[in-house]
């Protein structure tokens, strides 16, 4: 329980700490159009061509800040935006040339980084490992959030009983044996 709960918190500081690394690249580089936000999907947006729909689900950033954020990077000319011509609710985003000169930038950034990795004894095997670990981690989430067992009713407000609190707040076996 506790390795869980370390490594979870591990999760949410080191994003925070990365979030803060980016916006630090670009104060240094004077990018004041763009936010650490808006660059991380830029990146992973790359030279494709894609909807809001799979830019979420790839990146895994909230939908209603994507589209807010996709507004914003076309309104500064990092992106150009294109209805789908078969369904008139899908949007289609890519780089512009502005966009791609700022990709390069990151991609350098992001180079720079991994040639520092050697300073704190972090290798490609190792990152390769942790990378490993994150997956089984995601596909745990992923399975554990749709196999939550719903209580017949609230359980909050009242006391719990032990058996209670073993079938809602336990997680089947079986999520284990998946692995």
């Amino acid at each position: 329980m506790q390795h869980y709960l370390e490594c979870v918190s591990w999760i949410e500081r080191l994003h925070r700490l990365f979030l803060d690394v980016v916006k630090a690249e670009l104060d240094a580089l004077r990018v004041r159009d763009i936010n650490n936000v808006q660059s991380l999907i830029l990146y992973s947006i790359a030279g494709n061509e894609i909807s809001v729909g799979e830019l979420t689900q790839r990146g895994y950033f909230l939908g209603s800040n994507v589209s807010y954020n996709l507004k914003k990077m076309v309104e500064a000319g990092y992106l150009e935006q294109e209805r789908s011509p078969h369904d008139r609710r899908s949007v289609r985003v890519r780089l512009t040339e502005k966009g791609h000169g700022f990709w390069e930038t990151l991609d350098a950034v992001f180079q720079r980084h991994v040639g520092l990795l050697a300073e704190v004894e972090l290798t490609g095997e190792g990152l390769a490992a942790v990378c490993e670990s994150l997956q089984r981690l995601e596909k745990f989430w992923n399975l554990a959030r749709t196999c939550v067992p719903r209580p017949p009713e609230p359980l909050v407000g009242r006391p719990v009983s032990t058996e209670e609190a073993h079938t809602y707040f336990h997680a089947p076996r079986r999520v284990a044996a998946t692995y």
